[in-house]
């Protein structure tokens, strides 16, 4: 097979400093040793995850669409472009004292820790000024930790910075009017909508399942009336779906709701958050997306894409938790993005029984709300 041409590549931005990052093991992601289990198992947020990525990517046959960069740390100045001084300087300082902090429930800093969240911030800035500066338009900043639950002014779910927010802003402090941010990871992309709560130019918009809130450090529930406050009311969408809703709800969800949004909004750049964590058989979800599901939520964000932004598109990955699963989502996420005729990997879970109807049902019920609630959408 001939190279593919370079308007038909995603540029792929990542640093294996962000390996070092350790989050130990225990019971699930607690951290803890009852003192009774003969094999403790690794947090869900390890290193694996993400080599598996790295390794697809780089042997699986989508190798040849791909071109690698590498990503740089962010620095303290580009953090407080979305995250508070004090907050960082918390961080900072318990790096500084060993680095050995559980910072919120499930959420550890480790020695390496603080370096791989600043590469983690950094490449996603890399990822995005290169294409503000014009060089790629399809961009992945495959990158860990996550950040999409970091909110200005603390760590929450894995998270320590925004990495997808600190983007987000990038993009309007150079010049973008509106920016949409589409985060499909099976959680609510809590912190990200926190950032841009009081914002009209930044639609954010969550499909995730509907888990609401687990405690202090994630306070908001993801529910459909966490719409937005003062200038931003409307422009925070939530999608809170049924457990198990599956490839033919998230498929709707996106024709009924997500793409009659984008419309509206008309956006100059997007951003497509991923998380694996909704697939089929994820240890954190419960939402049975298989490698078609993602494939197809790839197609249609890119033709958005190509329609309002340009074909601009920056992905930022998030969850996924399934080592070996995960990758080939992500795999089949970017043939979407690309547009490609025919899959180029098979499922090897293969078919997973669905019953939308459920999910339809409470699609239908969203979008009714949305259409009678916001503003913007009154109209549709």
């Amino acid at each position: 097979m001939s190279a593919p041409s370079t308007s038909c590549r995603i540029d792929v931005f990542w640093h294996d400093g962000m390996l070092n990052h350790d989050t130990g093991k225990g019971v699930f992601d607690t951290g803890m040793n009852p003192g009774f289990l003969e094999v403790l198992e690794k947090h869900p947020e390890n290193s694996d995850r993400i080599r598996n990525i790295v390794s697809i990517l780089s042997k699986g046959p989508i190798s040849s669409y791909i071109s690698w960069h590498s990503g740089s740390p962010a620095t303290i100045h580009q953090l407080l472009s979305f995250h508070s001084q004090e907050y960082v300087d918390m961080l900072i300082e318990a790096d500084k004292n060993g680095g050995k902090k559980e910072i919120c429930c499930g959420t550890f800093l480790n020695p390496g820790s603080f370096n791989a969240a600043l590469l983690a911030a950094g490449t996603t800035l890399s990822a995005m000024k290169y294409i503000l500066d014009g060089y790629g338009e399809l961009v992945y900043a495959l990158v860990r930790p996550p950040g999409h639950h970091a909110q200005p002014t603390q760590a929450d779910g894995y998270c320590f910075f925004n990495n997808a927010g600190l983007a987000v802003q990038l993009a309007l402090d150079s010049g973008c009017k509106k920016v949409l941010v589409l985060d499909i990871d099976v959680h609510y992309g809590n912190g990200t909508a926190e950032g841009f709560y009081r914002s009209d130019k930044v639609l954010t918009v969550s499909l995730h399942m509907n888990h609401g809130s687990w405690g202090p450090s994630h306070p908001q529930n993801g529910t459909v009336d966490e719409l937005g406050e003062g200038e931003g009311f409307g422009y925070n969408l939530n999608v809170p779906l049924p457990n198990g809703s599956g490839d033919k709800g998230y498929g709707y969800a996106m024709r009924e709701v997500v793409i009659p949004a984008v419309e509206k909004f008309e956006p100059d750049m997007m951003v497509l958050v991923i998380g694996q964590d909704s697939s089929a058989f994820d240890p954190n979800g419960r939402q049975c997306l298989t490698m078609d599901g993602y494939r197809e939520i790839g197609r249609m964000v890119r033709r958005l894409a190509d329609k309002h932004c340009g074909s601009r598109l920056l992905i930022v990955q998030e969850g996924g938790y399934h080592v070996t699963y995960s990758a080939y989502c992500v795999h089949a996420t970017l043939e979407g993005v690309l547009d490609l005729p025919h899959p180029l990997l098979s499922d090897p879970i293969a078919y997973y029984p669905e019953d939308e109807t459920f999910a339809v049902k409470a699609i239908e019920a969203i979008k009714q709300f949305q259409m009678k609630n916001v503003p913007m959408l009154k109209d549709v």
